[in-house]
């Protein structure tokens, strides 16, 4: 009715269903008319965190050789539960840790997208514990632990957790994690970083293995509460294959030649952390300070092989391509002729 074809007509000239792709979604019932579907549809696997899911297809009317496009949207169900990447947690937390301290929860996932998508979360299972959930830039929630009242290890070494997702949809569908809180004996003193932030610049030749930046963190405890050991927090994976952290020194080596063409600056977020569970981080910035490493490359993109000796001045013989991949100054380039020879270079 839609495409202006009349039932008969078009069952005995014949017709296909054509969709891209390997699988075959829909059917068309010849004696009704009616587009139906052939195989399950997951949205969340056709559309993974696209909001308007539309699959599209053609109708092939054979006897009139015609081609009719239709398109089908997939709207969303709430067919997936909120889901933990870990259902078994651990915190180690010290006794002397104050009342209104936080600490991260690891975050669920949730497929589906909108009301169907991971709404909320709650905790229970111990009255020392409360929850709260920040809200990240793009809008994603992250739970976490806040210690409601102070611990003591001599009543309670542990504390059993259940934290729970729950999403927006009708009926709610919810996904758990155990959390165990470990109490530590007395360890009152945290490592402290002699900076908040480290910043350091580097020449690009600075060579392989060299110790770009040593970060040191201090904790006023003995033995194994005052043990401070380091490692990365935060860092891209691009990072990680450049830059190495001793975990004894603090020291930041270089694993590889850098190239301020390829990247002039990395960031990690490094955490120091005694044997009592105590941490602290601080930010590191490395910029990579550019040398004049690259020669400038000449290609010759035209040029005639003879000319005749009455060519009026001003006749091009050459196209030149001139180009440095260092910037700035470094990077400018300036050309001339060598010799004395009957032409000009002339800039386009």
């Amino acid at each position: 009715k839609d495409l202006g074809l009349q039932l008969p007509t078009f069952r005995d000239r014949g017709f296909r269903i054509v969709l891209d792709g390997k699988t075959q979604y829909f059917t068309l019932q010849g004696k009704t008319g009616h587009l139906v579907t052939a195989e399950r549809i997951d949205r969340e696997q056709l559309c993974r965190l696209v909001e308007k899911c539309g699959l599209r297809c053609e109708l092939i009317v054979e006897g009139e050789m015609q081609v009719y496009g239709i398109e089908v949207e997939i709207t969303d169900i709430n067919d997936n539960a909120p889901a933990f990447k870990d259902i078994e947690l651990e915190q180690r937390i010290s006794e002397t840790t104050a009342p209104g301290s936080r600490f991260p929860l690891i975050e669920a996932d949730d497929l589906d997208l909108g009301r169907n998508s991971l709404q909320n979360y709650e905790l229970s299972g111990d009255d020392h514990f409360s929850l709260a959930v920040q809200k990240g830039p793009g809008g994603d929630q992250r739970p976490e632990l806040v210690l409601a009242k102070a611990l003591d290890r001599e009543e309670a070494a542990f504390h059993d957790l259940v934290l729970t997702a729950i999403d927006g949809g009708d009926p709610a569908r919810t996904g758990t994690a155990r959390s165990r809180v470990t109490v530590l004996d007395a360890n009152d003193n945290a490592p402290v970083f002699s900076q908040v932030e480290y910043t350091v610049r580097v020449p690009e030749d600075v060579p392989v293995g060299s110790v770009l930046v040593t970060v040191t963190a201090n904790d006023a405890d003995e033995g194994l509460n005052g043990n401070v050991k380091y490692l990365i927090k935060k860092a891209t994976h691009l990072t990680l294959q450049i830059l190495e952290l001793d975990s004894d020194t603090g020291a930041i080596r270089l694993l590889r030649s850098l190239d301020f063409e390829e990247d002039n600056a990395y960031e990690l977020e490094v955490q120091a952390h005694d044997g009592g569970g105590l941490s602290d981080t601080a930010e590191v910035a490395i910029t990579v300070t550019e040398i004049n490493d690259n020669v400038p490359e000449i290609s010759v993109r035209s040029a005639l092989s003879e000319i005749s000796e009455d060519a009026p001045s001003g006749t091009v013989i050459a196209l030149l391509h001139v180009q440095d991949r260092d910037s700035g100054t470094n990077g400018e380039v300036h050309c001339f002729l060598d010799g004395d020879l009957p032409f000009r270079l002339e800039k386009s």
